[in-house]
């Protein structure tokens, strides 16, 4: 990995030569909610970097404060995913943050007996009107003069359980005229009563992120807590916090902007939705932009880190290109990937002037980049199958692939002549009768005669059936972070981003290789064997428009 140099480096940088004296140490806070994406490898990313960088420690610590949405799946999905991209597990710890729920409630405590926080009655949309306006000043609960004591009897009964949910809150006690929304006296306790999948019903108070996020910071000993934008107009709050309860650290948080790819969405809400509507298989499901459906579809971690460096890591937002993620799988896989021969839409060959009990092996490189890949031994046999995209009746301009009376190469084989073409009774093309030049196996033909034509083939009788998954897409829409008015994003989900084709034929080797092989399917794109037995899905495709657009 090369080392990270950024504006988030440089404030370190700054950190450490005023004397911060303290090891580096960074956190990734996820809330198991929902499954990691691309975005979160961005985040993933920064922070495990910078620590490697400054042989400092990088935490996974779970924001599981809050009990509705959370699931042991989902912990168990951001295990899998940060192991997977790190190649490692996290050198600082796995932590919880309903783990530290005690010091928390003992901060809420502390901050109650210095007249800093308060039990508000008021409903949600009570407390919203109360909030004011970006341009107006909020206006103070009537419950704002409650007394420490009067307070303190309040958040105890609280946590007793002795009101519903929703009709208490503990706020904090800052400025309701304060141009910043987030420190008008912020909800920091709310009453919940769920089940949590690690403190099961020992609680029914939860305290809220911005409350609760630093707090988890200054415990494990966190320097920089490094978040995505959205959290830069919550610094203030951080950091009254981390200033008036009793820590034993204090973090500095420091924002970068998300990381945002065209024809996508990265809200968790809006994948739980197409999960849960059965509009994509499930989580990971390969069109998806989470890690686990990257992994399955078979994008690599090296690529996926490689495309988050080259989007870049500043504070500006923007839109990155899908295709650059594509540039950097297929840059990668060109290098390292198997090569084996796949027919997805086969037409029957039969070479007619070739045995019928005869097969014979060609030898094929394994990968013509990779001279110690070796090679394999292809089977050639009399009936074969070929594309039906390489045969044309009547060809178009400039088409060198099989036509009538016409000569092509078999890939690695011989040069063969259609001298018949069978259809069946809709006229479809259902059979070519050949002959093959069989001193050519080896070269061009004997009498000087001029082939261009190459095309791949597979050998009938020992042929793997298989079906394979092609994958566009998901969203016909560029920017959907910018849904035109009047429509909704599932309106331009792409009908087009699967096309199931069944009936595929592959070359034996096939059969050989582990589920989560990497290949490509000459002349067709570069594929992976999928967990589900004869499926086999698209990574992408060979042309690579992106590395044009670089190049020009």
């Amino acid at each position: 990995m090369e080392e990270v140099s950024n504006f988030l480096t440089e404030i370190i940088d700054e950190d450490i030569a005023a004397g911060l004296g303290e090891t580096i140490h960074t956190r990734f806070p996820p809330e198991p909610n929902g499954y990691l994406h691309i975005g979160s490898a961005k985040a993933i990313f920064i922070n495990w970097s910078i620590a490697k960088k400054y042989n400092g420690k990088f935490n996974l610590r779970y924001d599981d404060t809050n009990p509705v949405k959370e699931d042991t799946e989902y912990v168990d999905s951001i295990w899998e995913d940060i192991k997977w991209l790190t190649g490692e597990e996290p050198n600082g710890g796995v932590y919880y943050g309903s783990d530290y729920f005690e010091t928390c409630y003992e901060c809420a405590v502390q901050l109650i007996r210095d007249g800093k926080a308060f039990v508000c009655d008021l409903t949600q949309e009570e407390m919203r009107a109360y909030r004011g306006t970006l341009t107006e000043a909020g206006k103070e609960s009537p419950y704002r003069s409650r007394t420490p004591e009067e307070n303190m009897a309040l958040f105890q009964d609280m946590r007793a359980g002795k009101f519903p949910d929703g009709t208490k809150t503990l706020r904090a006690k800052i400025d309701m005229a304060s141009p910043n929304m987030n420190l008008r006296d912020p909800a920091i306790y709310r009453i919940v009563r769920a089940h949590h999948h690690r403190q099961g019903d020992k609680w029914c108070i939860y305290p809220l992120y911005d409350f609760a996020h630093p707090i988890q910071d200054a415990i494990e000993g966190i320097t920089h807590s490094l978040c995505s934008i959205e959290f830069e107009n919550h610094r203030p709050l951080y950091e009254w916090v981390v200033d008036n309860c009793p820590l034993p650290h204090h973090p500095k948080q420091r924002e970068f902007a998300r990381l945002n790819v065209t024809n996508t969405v990265m809200s968790k809400r809006y994948l739980r939705e197409l999960v849960e509507t059965g509009r994509v298989e499930g989580w990971d499901d390969p069109r998806m932009p989470t890690l686990s459906a990257l992994r399955r579809r078979g994008y690599t971690p090296s690529a996926i880190l490689d495309f988050v460096q080259r989007a870049g890591i500043a504070k500006a937002n923007s839109l990155v290109d899908i295709k650059l993620l594509e540039h950097c799988i297929r840059e990668e896989l060109n290098k390292t990937a198997i090569r084996r021969m796949a027919v997805t839409e086969p037409i029957k060959m039969v070479i007619t002037n070739y045995p019928e009990d005869k097969t014979e092996c060609f030898e094929v490189a394994n990968n013509p980049q990779d001279e110690n890949a070796g090679v394999r031994q292809v089977p050639f046999t009399r009936e074969l199958y070929i594309e039906k995209s390489d045969f044309a009746m009547v060809p178009p301009p400039k088409f060198q692939r099989l036509k009538p009376d016409g000569e092509v190469r078999l890939m690695g084989a011989y040069i063969v002549k259609c001298n018949e073409v069978i259809t069946d009774e809709k006229g479809e093309v259902a059979e070519l009768r050949c002959t093959a030049d069989l001193e050519t196996s080896n070269g061009m033909p004997v009498d000087g005669r001029k082939v261009k034509g190459t095309i791949h083939w597979v050998s009938a009788p020992t042929a793997l059936d298989a079906e394979v998954y092609l994958y566009e897409n998901l969203f016909t829409l560029e920017n959907t972070g910018d849904v035109p008015e009047g429509t909704n994003y599932l309106d331009f989900l792409n009908p087009e981003s699967l096309k199931h084709l069944t009936g595929c034929k592959l070359e034996p080797s096939v059969a050989e290789v582990e589920p989560g092989t990497r290949m490509q399917f000459v002349r067709m794109g570069y594929f992976v064997k999928d967990r589900e037995n004869g499926r086999y899905n698209r990574i992408v495709t060979l042309k690579d428009s992106f590395a044009k657009t670089m190049n020009k």
